[in-house]
């Protein structure tokens, strides 16, 4: 096993630091020879047989070209659930388990909830299952991650009812909801020289970018719906760019929103926003 471990290690230590190199030992051991790091301390003699190298190989392979992880395991994990990863949707962040968290902290017996712009539906399916009596609905443009998300909410158990719409050019919702929440598309095209080519090259246009001159139109057409759909007492959540962060608050407060809260996530960056109607 030694071997197969310099394996990865040298054909991937010239492309990526050091820490996502031991992240990859360790996620490509499990997936294709089921070898834990217990097993990788107590035994050196773990082999892999041919047809193993050769699914090894493929995702080294892949990895040289930068495709994420996530696509080539197939999952990731998010909220404590597995959720299926491909290119039909993004690949759920770290940080946006900390909207999960911040939204069961301040609304923990909610009953009816929004996802708009679901994506995978990693948001709606982590409420949905801690929110064990919630009616939760999500909203998503891409009939492909609609149908993703619908694996997913399979996978996980969650019952959650899923429509394809774009949110831009809706003008109504079907009822009012205890909680709406968003991650919506928040990069600007002038950003893209900034983003790695694993994010560029594979992970779906439509659900990252918007135009400059109109960066915060998703929560412009959000924040007006919310004023006639949030329940009384209701609040919304967003998850931002960290550069439109006191924007989307003056935005907020100037359509009569209180309690507007802007939050860092881990890495101290403007990246969540709550207020309530």
């Amino acid at each position: 096993m030694t071997n197969v471990i310099k394996h990865i290690k040298s054909e991937l230590s010239a492309l990526y630091n050091q820490n996502e190199v031991e992240s990859f030992v360790s996620l490509l051991l499990y997936k294709i020879g089921k070898i834990d790091r217990v097993q990788r301390l107590i035994s050196d003699n773990i082999a892999f047989t041919h047809e193993q190298m050769i699914l090894l190989n493929d995702a080294i392979s892949r990895l040289k070209k930068y495709e994420p992880i996530q696509y080539i395991l197939g999952k990731t994990e998010f909220y404590g659930l597995t959720i299926k990863t491909d290119r039909r949707a993004l690949i759920p962040r770290p940080e946006t388990e900390e909207l999960v968290d911040w939204i069961l902290h301040e609304y923990p017996k909610a009953q009816t909830v929004l996802d708009i712009c679901t994506g995978s539906g990693c948001i709606a399916i982590g409420l949905a299952k801690q929110l064990s009596t919630a009616k939760v609905d999500a909203i998503d443009i891409s009939c492909n991650a609609i149908d993703l998300a619908k694996e997913n909410a399979n996978i996980n158990k969650a019952p959650i009812d899923f429509y394809q719409a774009d949110i831009l050019s809706t003008d109504s919702l079907s009822k009012k909801y205890d909680i709406i929440v968003s991650n919506p598309p928040y990069i600007t095209i002038s950003e893209k020289t900034d983003m790695m080519p694993n994010v560029l090259d594979y992970e779906p246009d439509l659900a990252l970018f918007v135009d400059n001159e109109n960066p915060i139109v998703f929560y412009k057409k959000i924040a007006d719906l919310a004023t006639t759909y949030l329940k009384e007492g209701g609040m919304l959540f967003f998850e931002i760019n960290r550069k439109f962060g006191n924007e989307i608050v003056s935005l907020l407060a100037c359509k009569g929103f209180r309690d507007i809260v802007l939050k860092k996530d881990i890495s101290g960056n403007d990246r969540f926003i709550k207020c309530s109607i």
